[in-house]
Protein backbone atom coordinates (compact mmCIF):
# COMPACT_ATOMS: atom_id res chain seq x y z
CA UNK A 1 0.00 0.00 0.00
CA UNK A 2 1.36 3.40 -0.93
CA UNK A 3 1.14 6.18 1.63
CA UNK A 4 0.84 8.74 -1.13
CA UNK A 5 -2.60 9.15 -2.65
CA UNK A 6 -1.93 12.20 -4.83
CA UNK A 7 -5.37 13.50 -3.83
CA UNK A 8 -3.76 16.42 -1.99
CA UNK A 9 -1.59 17.55 -4.87
CA UNK A 10 -3.87 20.52 -5.55
CA UNK A 11 -3.91 21.77 -1.97
CA UNK A 12 -6.89 19.93 -0.52
CA UNK A 13 -7.24 17.16 2.03
CA UNK A 14 -10.00 14.92 3.34
CA UNK A 15 -11.47 15.29 6.78
CA UNK A 16 -12.27 12.21 8.84
CA UNK A 17 -15.82 12.23 7.44
CA UNK A 18 -14.43 12.43 3.85
CA UNK A 19 -15.32 16.08 3.21
CA UNK A 20 -12.57 17.76 1.16
CA UNK A 21 -11.21 21.08 2.39
CA UNK A 22 -8.22 23.30 1.70
CA UNK A 23 -5.07 22.23 3.53
CA UNK A 24 -4.96 25.67 5.17
CA UNK A 25 -8.55 25.42 6.44
CA UNK A 26 -8.79 26.39 10.13
CA UNK A 27 -10.10 22.90 10.90
CA UNK A 28 -6.94 21.38 9.41
CA UNK A 29 -4.84 23.96 11.24
CA UNK A 30 -6.46 23.02 14.54
CA UNK A 31 -6.05 19.25 14.32
CA UNK A 32 -2.66 19.68 12.65
CA UNK A 33 -1.43 21.66 15.63
CA UNK A 34 -2.75 18.93 17.94
CA UNK A 35 -0.79 16.43 15.82
CA UNK A 36 2.33 18.58 16.24
CA UNK A 37 1.76 18.51 20.00
CA UNK A 38 1.40 14.71 20.00
CA UNK A 39 4.70 14.42 18.13
CA UNK A 40 6.55 16.84 20.39
CA UNK A 41 5.20 15.04 23.47
CA UNK A 42 6.66 11.89 21.92
CA UNK A 43 10.04 13.56 21.86
CA UNK A 44 9.69 14.96 25.38
CA UNK A 45 8.74 11.65 26.98
CA UNK A 46 12.01 10.12 25.81
CA UNK A 47 13.81 12.41 28.25
CA UNK A 48 11.65 11.34 31.20
CA UNK A 49 13.20 8.94 33.66
CA UNK A 50 10.22 9.29 35.99
CA UNK A 51 7.88 6.42 35.02
CA UNK A 52 4.83 8.24 36.39
CA UNK A 53 5.41 11.32 34.22
CA UNK A 54 6.27 9.14 31.22
CA UNK A 55 2.93 7.36 31.72
CA UNK A 56 1.04 10.66 32.03
CA UNK A 57 2.53 11.88 28.77
CA UNK A 58 1.66 8.62 27.01
CA UNK A 59 -1.91 8.84 28.35
CA UNK A 60 -2.19 12.43 27.08
CA UNK A 61 -0.86 11.46 23.64
CA UNK A 62 -3.56 8.82 23.33
CA UNK A 63 -6.29 11.23 24.45
CA UNK A 64 -5.10 13.81 21.92
CA UNK A 65 -6.05 11.37 19.15
CA UNK A 66 -9.63 11.68 20.43
CA UNK A 67 -9.28 15.48 20.36
CA UNK A 68 -7.90 15.41 16.80
CA UNK A 69 -10.62 13.06 15.58
CA UNK A 70 -13.26 15.43 16.93
CA UNK A 71 -11.60 18.39 15.25
CA UNK A 72 -11.11 16.54 11.95
CA UNK A 73 -14.78 15.61 11.66
CA UNK A 74 -17.38 18.10 10.52
CA UNK A 75 -20.25 15.59 10.71
CA UNK A 76 -20.46 15.04 14.47
CA UNK A 77 -22.60 11.91 14.00
CA UNK A 78 -19.46 10.19 12.69
CA UNK A 79 -17.40 10.85 15.83
CA UNK A 80 -17.08 7.63 17.84
CA UNK A 81 -14.92 8.83 20.74
CA UNK A 82 -15.39 11.96 22.80
CA UNK A 83 -13.72 13.90 25.55
CA UNK A 84 -15.70 13.40 28.74
CA UNK A 85 -15.77 15.27 32.02
CA UNK A 86 -13.65 12.54 33.66
CA UNK A 87 -10.84 13.34 31.20
CA UNK A 88 -10.86 16.95 32.35
CA UNK A 89 -11.04 15.89 36.01
CA UNK A 90 -7.97 13.70 35.43
CA UNK A 91 -6.01 16.69 34.12
CA UNK A 92 -7.07 18.84 37.07
CA UNK A 93 -5.92 16.12 39.47
CA UNK A 94 -2.50 16.02 37.78
CA UNK A 95 -2.15 19.80 38.07
CA UNK A 96 -3.15 19.72 41.73
CA UNK A 97 -0.73 16.86 42.46
CA UNK A 98 2.35 18.37 40.82
CA UNK A 99 1.77 21.98 41.85
CA UNK A 100 1.14 20.67 45.37
CA UNK A 101 4.50 18.90 45.31
CA UNK A 102 6.01 22.33 44.64
CA UNK A 103 4.00 24.00 47.43
CA UNK A 104 1.96 25.92 44.84
CA UNK A 105 4.60 28.42 43.69
CA UNK A 106 3.73 31.80 42.25
CA UNK A 107 5.53 34.19 39.93
CA UNK A 108 7.11 33.76 36.55
CA UNK A 109 10.19 31.66 35.90
CA UNK A 110 12.52 31.47 32.94
CA UNK A 111 11.52 28.13 31.37
CA UNK A 112 13.85 25.27 30.69
CA UNK A 113 16.63 24.93 33.23
CA UNK A 114 17.00 21.38 31.90
CA UNK A 115 16.01 19.29 28.88
CA UNK A 116 12.99 17.67 30.54
CA UNK A 117 11.40 20.92 31.56
CA UNK A 118 12.48 22.67 28.37
CA UNK A 119 10.74 20.15 26.12
CA UNK A 120 7.58 20.26 28.21
CA UNK A 121 7.52 24.07 28.07
CA UNK A 122 7.68 23.84 24.27
CA UNK A 123 4.79 21.35 24.43
CA UNK A 124 2.88 23.84 26.59
CA UNK A 125 3.28 26.60 24.02
CA UNK A 126 2.23 24.30 21.17
CA UNK A 127 -0.80 23.34 23.25
CA UNK A 128 -1.68 27.01 23.71
CA UNK A 129 -1.39 27.56 19.95
CA UNK A 130 -3.65 24.56 19.32
CA UNK A 131 -6.14 26.03 21.75
CA UNK A 132 -6.09 29.36 19.87
CA UNK A 133 -6.64 27.55 16.55
CA UNK A 134 -9.56 25.62 18.08
CA UNK A 135 -11.12 28.84 19.37
CA UNK A 136 -10.88 30.30 15.86
CA UNK A 137 -12.52 27.16 14.48
CA UNK A 138 -15.28 27.38 17.11
CA UNK A 139 -16.12 30.91 15.95
CA UNK A 140 -17.19 29.44 12.59
CA UNK A 141 -18.09 25.79 13.26
CA UNK A 142 -19.43 23.62 16.03
CA UNK A 143 -16.69 22.41 18.37
CA UNK A 144 -17.38 20.25 21.39
CA UNK A 145 -16.92 22.55 24.42
CA UNK A 146 -15.24 19.68 26.28
CA UNK A 147 -12.51 19.61 23.63
CA UNK A 148 -11.79 23.29 24.27
CA UNK A 149 -11.87 22.75 28.03
CA UNK A 150 -9.56 19.73 27.75
CA UNK A 151 -6.98 21.69 25.77
CA UNK A 152 -7.08 24.54 28.27
CA UNK A 153 -6.48 22.16 31.18
CA UNK A 154 -3.82 20.31 29.22
CA UNK A 155 -1.67 23.42 28.94
CA UNK A 156 -1.95 23.74 32.72
CA UNK A 157 -0.79 20.12 33.10
CA UNK A 158 2.18 20.71 30.84
CA UNK A 159 3.09 23.81 32.81
CA UNK A 160 2.79 21.97 36.14
CA UNK A 161 4.92 19.05 34.93
CA UNK A 162 7.52 21.36 33.37
CA UNK A 163 7.74 23.46 36.49
CA UNK A 164 8.05 20.32 38.63
CA UNK A 165 10.92 19.12 36.44
CA UNK A 166 12.90 22.38 36.47
CA UNK A 167 16.43 21.64 37.64
CA UNK A 168 16.58 25.05 39.24
CA UNK A 169 14.03 27.79 39.55
CA UNK A 170 15.24 30.84 37.67
CA UNK A 171 13.00 33.77 38.54
CA UNK A 172 12.26 36.32 35.84
CA UNK A 173 14.24 39.52 36.29
CA UNK A 174 12.48 42.42 34.61
CA UNK A 175 15.09 44.82 33.30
Amino acid sequence: MNIYTKTGDKGTTSLFDNKRVSKDDIRVESYGTVDELVSFLGLAKNYMDDKEIYGIIQEIQNKLFTVATNLATEDKTKVKHHIVEEDIDRLENIVDEYMGRLNNPTGFIVPGSGKKSGYLHVCRTICRRAERRIITLAANSEVDPKVMKYMNRLSDVLYALARYLEEEEVKVEYR
